[in-house]
């Protein structure tokens, strides 16, 4: 059975898709590429069927990761098919789990940065959209962090399931 996860910020053309790019290159590399799932979305539709920025293509593109994208916004219904929503921030967070159709549906969203044992307190990734480079890669760096930690506990449910 396929463990599924999908990253969430605003309009799916900045954070989303670099995580999505990122923990997608993570799952390969732990060879969980067969049973884990990894996708994005948006928690509105703005940019539905647009590229990801140009900026975060860049960043992911000079960092080693895949940089192709389509934007898409979120749906209720998809809780059922997932195992994990990961928001990129604390106004995602609430977003989601008010969209949520079941309190165990809530329980699956949780915040990227809670995965960084070195986050600290402020577990927002923040938007880069209106800055420049520098906050595309801080960005990335965030996502990296955190990344580690989330595939750790991605497998242990993969693994739980298959025992």
């Amino acid at each position: 059975m396929t463990y599924r996860v999908c990253f969430v910020c605003t309009g799916n053309i900045c954070r989303s898709p670099m995580a999505e790019s990122v923990f997608r290159a993570r799952i390969r590399e732990a060879g969980l590429d067969g049973l884990v799932e990894v996708d994005s979305a948006g928690t509105g539709g703005w940019h539905e069927g647009d590229g990801a920025d140009p900026r975060t293509v860049t960043v992911l593109e000079n960092g080693g990761y895949d940089g192709t994208h389509t934007a898409r916004q979120f749906q209720p219904s998809w809780f059922s098919r997932l195992d994990l929503v990961i928001a990129l921030d604390v106004g995602h967070l609430k977003a989601l789990r008010r969209l949520a159709p079941t309190s165990q549906d809530a329980e699956k969203v949780q915040l990227l940065r809670s995965y960084d044992p070195a986050a600290g307190a402020d577990l927002d990734v923040p938007d880069p959209y209106y800055g420049g480079m520098d906050g595309f890669e801080e960005c990335l760096e965030m996502v990296e962090a955190a990344s580690e930690g989330l595939l750790a506990a991605v497998r242990e449910d993969v693994e739980g399931r298959a025992a």
